[in-house]
């Protein structure tokens, strides 16, 4: 497990967390119960804070920042996908980050909201809960179903 401390912040790791060994967890970070931090990923609270709920998934490659002395947090069962890049204000529960999609700062992204991959969403943006957004830069493209939510529910569940 890569976990570094940066001046006095040491990260704070849950209980049956997995943090792969070639993932870099660095700084002001906590992470819940429960979570995956997969191959290649960083989380870099080194400026700011960065929280990372329970159950919440962040998957290969994917990289977490933060602007100097702010707050990042990804609440209860997020999935972030493999290369992402987050530099958001918050990531509301059972939010899901596309593969590659791109978060900049003071992004709030709400509950149940699936961000396509490759999508972009730019500074101070806030969308709604259970919106689908695609696009660059993004646009709401839909609404999220029961379906969608049973998918990622049962996803969390493997």
């Amino acid at each position: 497990m890569a976990v570094y401390r940066y001046g006095e912040s040491i990260p704070k790791i849950g209980k049956n967390s997995y943090i792969s060994d070639s993932a870099r967890v660095i700084g002001d970070v906590t992470i819940s119960d429960n979570c995956y931090i997969g191959h290649g990923a960083i989380v870099r609270g080194d400026y700011g804070k960065i929280i990372i709920g329970a159950g919440t998934a962040i998957e290969e490659n994917a990289i977490l920042h933060i602007r100097p002395d702010g707050i990042l947090e990804l609440e209860d069962h997020v999935t972030v996908g493999h290369g992402a890049i987050i530099h958001g204000k918050t990531i509301k529960s059972h939010a899901v980050i596309g593969i590659g999609s791109v978060i900049s700062f003071d992004v709030v992204i709400g509950i149940w909201t699936i961000v396509a991959e490759g999508c972009v969403v730019p500074q101070k943006t806030i969308i709604p809960n259970e919106k689908i957004t695609g696009g660059v830069p993004f646009k709401i493209i839909g609404n999220v179903q029961q379906k969608h939510k049973d998918f990622w529910t049962y996803g969390k569940q493997l």
